[in-house]
């Protein structure tokens, strides 16, 4: 018992001893502030590596400069090894009793928990910790399947979560960390790197090469694989990097099957379906439904994905075809998810609108293009938005030197001014 308390103590605020903290993601920080002081759980999801125990740590400590002990505060981590005797939540429990007899803290313990499904039974611990009205607990978890809150799991903690997405780094927060001018020629460096928050602390391209190779291999082998016992694993690979390289395209699962077919591998249209619902629910790949503009509906069939992080297709695949006009509009389609809007590939009259983006009551239509450079660029990239009849924002995003007039209505962005307009 001595032995796991100080594995705990490690890892903790207890003693003046303060965790890496890194990168301050202020956005998502004061988000997920506003919504202490109750118990509601807050669950924290996304891809491996994109900050979310750092960001964890971050709320502990500001939480501690607000006025709390900091022996109220725990933390674990259960992807750490000295948690592995943590194999469910009856010895979470047990972890949680031999905190409170050695340290015994005084009025509400904020726990932190990441990597949460790492837990046999983890929900039923959260459930009865969150609402125990006896001794008072506050609890922040981290999880990296989208699953985690799915199902009857999300019966049982209806009403009693809010959940946040985490994503790499946006372009402000690439330009922050490398104190670089927020402008056109920032940007593309950003495009042809990527936003996992790591990736700053490497020195060259091929270390940066093997962590990004490292991160897909993990996510792989240890979301997937295991957890699936997935029977084709060269498969579930070779989808991947069919999405990663084909991502801003409208594509069907049935394009797929007969590509492999094409290359003489076997497969059937359930493989590579449940294939892909796996690799989406680890964050690596993201999907956006094709909506109908006039309809107002989702149309079923093809769709396209995007990639959580441009580092997976700049680093690991970079020899396959892929025009900057499609990197361009991954970010856009990431930072529009960043900024919380649902995101939806549109359609009206035959003509595609690139993205159909909804928060709250705010509807905005997006084109995305590499440049107006003429006429003819312009009236195409234009023209899908001027069918949409109604009077919800119509944007065109591009990457040109100079930010054009407004046309019929219809705005002009510069890409890295986006984020800033979306607020």
């Amino acid at each position: 018992m001595e032995d796991y308390f100080n594995k705990l103590k490690k890892y903790n605020f207890w003693e003046g001893n303060v965790p890496s903290l890194g990168f301050e993601r202020k956005t998502y920080s004061d988000a997920i502030l506003d919504y202490t002081g109750n118990k509601l759980i807050k669950v924290l999801t996304g891809q491996r590596r994109v900050g979310k125990s750092y960001l964890l740590r971050q709320i502990a400590d500001k939480i501690i400069k607000q006025g709390i002990s900091a022996e109220n505060i725990v933390y674990l981590n259960k992807e750490f090894t000295d948690f592995d005797f943590i194999g469910n939540y009856k010895e979470l429990e047990k972890l949680i009793e031999i905190y409170r007899n050695k340290i015994n803290p005084k009025g509400k313990i904020y726990l932190f928990i990441d990597e949460v499904q790492n837990i046999e039974g983890w929900e039923h611990f959260v459930n009865s910790y969150s609402q125990n009205y006896v001794d008072s607990y506050e609890i922040f978890i981290s999880g990296s399947n989208s699953k985690m809150l799915s199902g009857e799991l999300a019966t049982l903690l209806s009403g009693r979560y809010v959940s946040f997405e985490i994503f790499p780094f946006g372009f402000s927060e690439y330009a922050q960390v490398l104190e670089k001018e927020k402008n056109k020629q920032t940007y593309i460096e950003y495009m042809e790197s990527g936003g996992l928050p790591e990736l700053f602390e490497l020195p060259n391209e091929q270390t940066k090469r093997n962590y990004v190779s490292a991160i897909k291999d993990s996510v792989l082998l240890r979301d997937i694989i295991q957890r699936y016992n997935i029977k084709d694993p060269r498969l579930l690979e070779d989808i991947f990097v069919y999405l990663v390289n084909n991502a801003s395209n409208l594509i069907s699962i049935n394009n797929i099957v007969n590509f492999f077919k094409s290359n003489n591998r076997k497969t059937t249209y359930d493989t590579v379906s449940n294939y892909i619902e796996y690799i989406t629910d680890t964050f690596l790949i993201h999907k956006a439904e094709r909506y109908d503009v006039k309809g107002k509906d989702i149309i079923l069939g093809n769709c396209k994905y995007y990639i959580n992080d441009l580092a997976f297709k700049n680093y690991l695949y970079q020899g396959f075809g892929y025009g900057i006009g499609y990197k361009l509009e991954n970010l856009i389609y990431l930072e529009l998810r960043r900024s919380g809007y649902e995101v939806f590939t549109g359609t009206i009259k035959n003509r595609e609108i690139d993205f159909v983006a909804k928060k709250a009551n705010r509807i905005i239509y997006l084109q995305v293009t590499y440049l107006l450079e003429n006429e003819q660029t312009a009236t195409r990239e234009y023209a899908p938005l001027k069918a949409i009849p109604d009077n919800y924002e119509k944007v065109v995003v591009s990457l040109d030197d100079v930010s054009l007039p407004p046309n019929e209505g219809i705005l002009h962005v510069q890409t890295w001014k986006l984020a800033d307009f979306l607020k």
